[in-house]
Order: structure tokens, then sequence, then C-alpha cells
């Protein structure tokens, strides 16, 4: 009897130790077929999206420099965030403290910097489409860069305070030996829920409003004036679509985003602490890593320069001398 239920034991050397979880059998197959096959999904057509733009040149512009980040984001979180978060819901942590802290502060920075990149995304679009004479000027590959490392920099400089505590006692809220749990306080979610999710989401809606706007009004200009369109004009015209094309995708990634961001911040809506050990907290936040391979995809749907490149990428093309410069629009 004592060495079933030592067997039962995460560490069954220790009094302390938690019990292994017995996963249905649905569960177990969901657990160790479906998420590593997502996870190896989201990395291999973040990968390609950014190899694509970091390749081709005719692919090297602000906009696509934002698409650029947020894949980076959405690869880490298939290369990093996925494995480590099937050791949360189907087995023991086993990769100590230290390790438990840095995966929660990774996953924390990444998810900061994707909400970050959508705000960025916002902003281009609503210059690209509400002052598209000014864009050219105003919007520059270099000042982009600098938007985008800034980004990165203040997630991590943020993250890093609001999770102070938790990464000077890892272990804090652990029950035995073999759990890796965070708990933020219902103070810290609170601050946390203004500043990741309502002043990001408030900018979005605002921007993209304006953009519908501004959209809806180019659309009937263009249909009274359509008799009347000089060579210049449908050039102009031609541009403003594409414009709006490229806003009407980035606008479907981010409404899908929202829809998989908002649950992780119920807790913080209803008053709670959250905890990302409980089982209904697990599922808002595999809803959340899901979005990283729906980015891709939709892309994949909409944006015919990167199934473009996928075909050049996957035959090996893009080893042939100059094949950077190939016309990939």
């Amino acid at each position: 009897m004592e060495t079933s239920e030592g067997a039962e034991l995460c560490f069954p050397q220790l009094n302390n130790s938690c019990r292994k979880p017995m996963p249905t059998q649905s569960e177990a197959m969901l657990t160790y077929t479906v998420v590593p096959f997502i996870s190896v999904l989201t990395v291999a057509l973040n990968l390609l999206v950014i190899i694509s733009i970091s390749h081709f040149r005719q692919l090297h512009t602000p906009t696509n420099l934002l698409i650029l980040s947020l894949a980076v984001s959405d690869f880490f979180v298939g290369l990093l965030l996925m494995p480590a978060g099937i050791f949360l819901t189907a087995a023991c942590w086993f990769l100590g403290d230290l390790m438990c802290a840095l995966y929660y502060v990774a996953e924390a920075i990444i998810i900061s910097s994707s909400v970050g990149n959508m705000v960025l995304i916002s902003l281009d679009r609503y210059l690209a489409i509400c002052d598209p004479l000014r864009y050219t000027t105003r919007v520059t590959l270099n000042r982009t860069k600098d938007c985008v490392c800034l980004c990165w920099i203040c997630s991590f400089l943020y993250n890093c305070l609001i999770l102070k505590d938790f990464l000077r006692q890892p272990d804090s809220y652990n029950s035995c030996y073999g759990e890796c749990v965070i708990v933020i306080n219902f103070i810290t979610g609170a601050v946390d829920f203004v500043f990741t999710l309502i002043v990001p989401v408030t900018v979005i809606i605002v921007l993209y409003m304006r953009v519908f706007v501004v959209a809806v009004s180019q659309a009937r200009a263009m249909r009274s004036h359509i008799a009347a369109v000089t060579l210049q004009s449908s050039v102009r015209i031609t541009v403003k679509k594409s414009e709006m094309k490229a806003g009407r995708t980035l606008g479907i990634v981010v409404v899908v985003f929202l829809m998989c961001f908002f649950p992780y911040y119920s807790p913080s809506m209803k008053g709670e602490d959250i905890e990302d050990s409980s089982s209904s907290s697990l599922v808002a936040v595999w809803l959340l890593f899901l979005n990283s391979c729906l980015n891709p995809v939709i892309y994949a749907f909409f944006y015919p320069w990167f199934r473009k490149s996928m075909k050049l990428i996957v035959t090996f093309k893009i080893l042939r001398p100059d094949s950077c410069d190939v016309n990939i629009l």
C-alpha cells in the first residue's frame, strides 16, 4: 500500500510532495497529442512569417515590421510557453522554483508585448488610412524599429516590477513540492488589468472606429466619382484600397486577439485573485496561447504575399542568389 501511495507522489522521498495528476484518457490524449501538434504548428507558421518578412526586401515596410514583432512573440509562445504549459496541466513540475518563476515572467512579458504590438498595429493603420498623405514621412522604418524596441523594453520592465515579489520567493504559493503556482492579488491584478487590458483595448477600439468611419466615407466618395476617375486617381484609389484591405486584415487579427485575451482577465473583472494553476485559468491561458497559432493562419488567408513567400521557403528557392529581390507582391 505504501508503495502504491509513494508511486503517486511527484517526489516519493519527500513527505510534502504533491500527488501526480491522474488525467482521464480524453484529457491525456488532448494534452499529449493535440497540444504538442498546436505547439509545433505555431512555431512553424510563425517562423515562416519571420523568415518571409526578414528575407524579402519588398516586405521591409513599417506595417510588416510590426507583424514581424508580433510573429516573434507568437513564435516564443509556441516554442517556450506551450511546452512548459503541458507540465502545468498534466504532470508534476520537475524544473524547480527558478524555472517556474522564469516561465511566468516570460509568459507575462510575451503577452504584454503582444498587446503593445496590437496597439502599434492599430496606430499604424489609423495613420495609413486617416492621414495617407503624411504617412510615409511620419511612419518610417527607423521610427517603427524604435517603437518595437521600446514596446519590448517597457514590457520587460513593467512585468519585472509587477512580479518582483514572486521573483523573490517563487515558491510562496506552492502547497507542496512539485507544484508551480502564481497568485496575483486583487490590487496587482487590478493595476495590470488597467494597463494591460483597459487602456490598450480602449486605444485600439477608438482608433479602429475612426478607421472604419474614414473607410466608409472614402468608399462612398469612390462610388460617387467613379465615372470621372482619371488614371492618376485610379492609381491613388488602388493604393487606398490596398491600405484598407491591410486595415481589414489586421482588424481581424485584433478582434481575434481580443476574443482570446478577455477570458484571461475575467477574474480581475469580477474582483477576484488570478491563480494560474486553477483549471478555469488554465483554459483561459491556453485560449490565449491558441491566438498565436491563429495569427499566421489569418495572414495565409488574406495576404497573397505570405502564401507566395511560403511556397518559396518550403521549396528552398530562397537559397538561390538574389532571392531576396524576388517580386513577392
